[in-house]
């Protein structure tokens, strides 16, 4: 099985370096890694050049966009530019972050599943941050929701969802339109995953509200959008977030962006969402 994994990288010198370490240290070694060093101003570049000398397997894309670290648009615009560049004869395409450490059988045991059933169409491990000298799972991961730092598609899964969407929210999206399109989705618990950074650390503060509006533009209806709010209001113990989340979303239903579903994929995600509501509350 062919793994082709793009990696978007804005000033990752700290920890790319441990990502492509881990990466072709794997025991099935990928097809091809695409590192697309996006307007990085620190040593992302010449690090990924070091391995490209050792790993033929391995290609460098730079360009140059904003310099703020905000999630959404900005990553999956990093990520179009490294696919425009892969060789399409994938069977699996991954969109990984360039501050991860994966232990040596991964992309084995995501090709192990992968190759089990062929209704499924994304599978992943779980991220750990290190914390008191040891490695936790991350507090906002859930068991049933792939994190967006490892994200890793069968290709004609990944065709069948329209690819990824250029919006906050993307690495949500694709799982409700994946079993929207009948793709089961795998979640191994035997494959840890370090985190070097905790996600949303070196996040502008720009994108405070990008996660309301997400709710808005993936037809969540207002009850739903103010549950999820709660919900990481409480993950993150802070009030802050259940605010954020709010106004986003107010400010959307206003300004009206454009929907990234249709209405049959956001009823389909509605009835989806309360069935999970429900099954946790009773």
């Amino acid at each position: 099985m062919n793994f082709s994994i793009i990696i978007p990288a804005h000033n990752e010198a700290s920890s790319i370096g441990l990502t492509l370490q881990s990466l072709v240290n794997q025991t099935l070694p990928p097809k091809q890694i695409v590192v697309v060093n996006d307007n990085s101003t620190d040593n992302t570049k010449t690090i990924v050049e070091d391995f490209q000398k050792q790993y033929n397997f391995i290609d460098l894309v730079n360009v140059t966009s904003s310099d703020k670290h905000l999630p959404g648009t900005k990553i999956i615009n990093a990520f179009y530019k490294g696919y425009e560049v892969t060789n399409k004869s994938y069977d699996v395409i991954c969109k990984f972050d360039a501050d991860l450490i994966f232990p040596s059988n991964y992309l084995e045991t995501l090709a192990f599943h992968f190759n089990k059933n062929a209704s499924i169409g994304m599978v992943a491990g779980f991220c750990y941050i290190e914390k008191n000298n040891d490695w936790v799972l991350e507090s906002i991961t859930g068991k049933d929701h792939i994190r967006g730092a490892l994200k890793a598609y069968r290709k004609d899964c990944f065709e069948a969802i329209g690819q990824l969407k250029k919006s906050m929210g993307w690495d949500t999206i694709d799982e409700l339109l994946a079993k929207y399109n009948n793709w089961s989705i795998v979640l191994d618990e035997s494959l840890h995953v370090k985190h070097l950074k905790p996600t949303g650390a070196s996040y502008n503060k720009g994108a405070k509200h990008l996660q309301g509006e997400a709710m808005y533009k993936m037809r969540y209806g207002f009850t739903l959008t103010l549950i999820t709010a709660l919900k990481m209001s409480v993950k993150k113990k802070s009030f802050r977030y259940f605010k954020d989340y709010i106004v986003g979303y107010l400010k959307a239903t206003s300004n009206k962006p454009e929907r990234l579903i249709t209405k049959a994929e956001g009823r389909f995600i509605r009835d989806l969402r309360w069935k999970g509501v429900k099954q946790k509350l009773f």
